[in-house]
């Protein structure tokens, strides 16, 4: 007989996580072809930078794709992982993971993207990667398609516009599960797949027409097709692996500014398009009803295929993740605004941010876990999470990066409060684990790991590696909370 009022707590695996077109570098190794992540530049921190480097226009990748130069792409060398896998993994071991969450360049594998045989310098690379970490011990979380697309896909077919890269992806999806599946526990299909919305050049690899706003349509027939990729790579991936299958979203925490009706029931609408319209598809299976006023109202039709709602409704994830790197607050009235992960937000006077503008709100965290689990009542993991900050090498050859302690103990009790709670939290993976270029502002000196990698934004510098304070600190952590459970089952 079930005791009631009694707390099931799971245990966590404790990871960390990286992302290819972050990370490896080396775009010209091996016959890998171009993708979407590098034609993405540095430029100097302005207001008009993070969009100048996150919604492409046509003329932008035509002049990055001639420019043979790459000290301006900061994507193109990444921190140089693929020239220090044996370094990181050792570093990644002696950190205590259990779980690493990384992601495969789509172009190493398959370098246009249409081939009908996979790269072998690809495969062999990735053999390398994957039989070093299971030799470490690490399980692997991964990220399929991290947003990266083969530019010729872009250029050639119309990227995921076109139905036809659904096939595409599916023949990628096959190659993995081929060669790797015997080794990979989790599998996500999408990164932040709702970034598609919100930052469609990083989610779906649409590319402006000069300054002209998106068409709404392609964003959401690109988003439909990713939808239908990832139902059909869960149907493809249960046939031939083990592993479990998740979705992903980028979490934003949101908050009405005030109590006023009509903050709030903008604060319910901004959720539901940003936040929960991409999981409820992926989780429950079908699109949700309120989303047809918002297509009408916007005048926004696509195309969908009789077998679309078939495997929607069958093949969905198992798990649902999410990125946490901050809240947002929203108003119906103009207020201060401040940056945030590939968004804009409304500055919450109650929160204090970084360098970068981003609001630090580890309940935030909590509260987002509690959210998500109770509408989807399955295994919630954090798939990104961490402090993006300017650090420092020091005259005694260390960094010593005590914000950043601070940092992972809030979010951490605030984990354990929602486990406390009921949710059931299956991983969390501090992002950066290795020093890599920043996403949302294609820095290198924006740092977020527990590793130092000594390289600038134009590419200076040696990329050796240099274990930060954080390093010690998180390696103890996870040491002692593998003492507490003792040898629990991560069967669930």
């Amino acid at each position: 007989m079930r005791e009631l009022f009694k707390t099931s707590v799971y245990p966590i695996l404790w990871g960390g996580a990286t992302a290819s077109g972050q990370y490896e570098g080396a775009w010209k190794e091996g016959g890998r072809g171009m993708d979407t992540q590098d034609m993405r530049p540095y430029l100097p921190r302005t207001s008009e930078a993070t969009t100048s480097t996150r919604l492409l226009t046509r003329e932008a990748v035509l002049r990055a794709k001639e420019d043979a130069e790459d000290t301006s792409y900061p994507f193109r060398r990444g921190s140089g992982g693929f020239y220090h896998l044996d370094e990181d993994t050792a570093l990644l071991k002696e950190l205590g993971l259990e779980v690493y969450r990384m992601s495969i360049s789509w172009s190493r594998l398959y370098p246009r993207g249409d081939e009908e045989k996979p790269n072998p310098a690809g495969i062999a690379y990735y053999n390398r990667v994957f039989q070093s970490l299971r030799r470490a011990g690490i399980r692997i979380f991964l990220t399929m398609n991290h947003y990266g697309i083969p530019l010729y896909l872009v250029e050639h077919y119309g990227g995921w516009t076109s139905r036809e890269t659904i096939g595409f992806y599916l023949r990628f999806a096959e190659t993995i599960f081929e060669n790797w599946g015997d080794l990979i526990d989790f599998y996500l299909p999408f990164n932040e797949i709702n970034a598609g919305y919100f930052s469609p050049y990083n989610g779906v690899g649409l590319v402006r027409e000069g300054e002209e706003p998106y068409d709404e349509s392609l964003v959401f027939q690109s988003l439909h097709h990713q939808f239908v990729a990832s139902a059909k790579v869960i149907e493809l991936g249960r046939r031939m692996t083990k592993g479990k299958f998740g979705c992903m979203t980028a979490c934003f925490c949101y908050y009405p500014y005030s109590c006023s009706p009509e903050d709030n029931l903008k604060t319910v609408k901004e959720e539901q398009i940003n936040q929960w319209f991409c999981s409820d598809v992926l989780v429950r299976g079908y699109y949700p009803s309120y989303m047809n006023r918002f297509f009408e109202e916007r005048g926004i039709s696509f195309e969908v295929a009789e077998e679309d709602e078939r495997l929607l409704k069958k093949y969905t994830a198992d798990f649902v993740s999410f990125s946490y790197y901050q809240s947002s607050v929203i108003s119906v009235e103009e207020k201060e605004k401040t940056a945030g992960n590939l968004v804009t937000v409304t500055k919450n006077p109650y929160l204090k941010a970084n360098e970068w503008g981003w609001q630090m709100d580890a309940a935030g965290l909590r509260t987002s876990l509690n959210k998500i689990f109770d509408r989807y009542e399955r295994p919630v993991f954090i798939a990104e999470n961490g402090l993006g900050s300017r650090d420092v090498l020091e005259e005694d050859g260390k960094v010593h990066d005590w914000y950043r302690i601070d940092y992972l103990k809030e979010h951490f009790e605030q984990i354990k409060e929602a486990q406390r709670d009921g949710v059931e939290v299956l991983g969390y993976a501090m992002w950066g684990i290795i020093d890599i270029v920043s996403e949302g502002s294609c820095e290198m000196e924006k740092r977020y790991g527990t590793v130092y990698v000594d390289g600038d934004n134009m590419g200076n510098g040696t990329y050796r590696r240099v274990k930060k304070d954080s390093f010690e600190w998180y390696k103890n952590f996870i040491q002692e909370e593998k003492g507490k459970r003792g040898k629990e089952s991560y069967d669930r």
